[in-house]
């Protein structure tokens, strides 16, 4: 493993990327604000389990893919946002119906939103770019363990700490909409906004510069 203190300044600076609200932890609160807390931990959830996918990507070199084939980059990159940006008008046409559910699906639904998660995540090729240009930094290529181990072990890490962080958006996320249970108007509004968050992630994740 790297020394004592590369792993030290991996996980500050993880912590400091980590807890810095980013589009993750937006989008568990939307998925929160517009489902509830159920469906926002199990937003997070599938998110964690996405960014493995990532992790050993990375670990197997797969990630420099995005940056060989640009356009391979790009059609990931725009899919992403488009079922982003699909999600997000789903959720705000069934709060402007009065929070009535999905076609085929409960507002509550926790398993859709996981599953929603995972592919949100695994499509994200912001992640792996992530993963491919942080990791290196604190990989020690003399260390006992083989670099594909150390890519592993501190995904991981960095995994685990970033999903902390969504699981306290959710849980922030719920206690604004703890206040405003007694309303039916507003339970369809948290569903607007939720919904108009992930839209706004989505348009986002489409012109941000690479």
């Amino acid at each position: 493993m790297p020394s004592t203190e590369l792993l030290i300044a991996f996980l500050a600076t993880t912590a400091i990327f980590a807890f810095i609200p980013g589009p993750a932890m937006l989008y568990v609160a939307a998925q929160t604000l517009a489902r509830g807390r159920w469906s926002g931990l199990m937003s997070s959830f599938g998110i964690h389990l996405g960014g493995y996918v990532h992790v050993f990507a990375a670990a197997a070199g797969l990630s420099v893919l995005f940056h060989a084939v640009p356009v391979f980059y790009m059609a990931v990159k725009f899919a992403g946002a488009a079922y982003l940006v699909w999600l997000g008008v789903s959720l705000f046409r069934a709060g402007a119906e009065g929070g009535l559910a999905m076609p085929g699906v409960e507002p509550k639904s926790g398993k859709r939103a996981f599953f929603e998660s995972v592919t949100v995540e695994v499509i994200n090729p912001k992640t792996a770019i992530f993963f491919m240009a942080f990791l290196p930094q604190f990989i020690d290529a003399s260390a006992a363990f083989p670099v594909w181990v150390q890519f592993v072990l501190l995904g991981t890490i960095v995994n685990l700490m970033f999903s902390v962080a969504d699981v306290a958006g959710v849980l922030l996320a719920d206690a604004v909409i703890a206040r405003l249970r007694g309303s039916s108007q507003a339970q369809s509004l948290m569903r607007r906004a939720g919904g108009a968050t992930l839209v706004g992630l989505g348009v986002h994740l489409a012109f941000q510069k690479s």
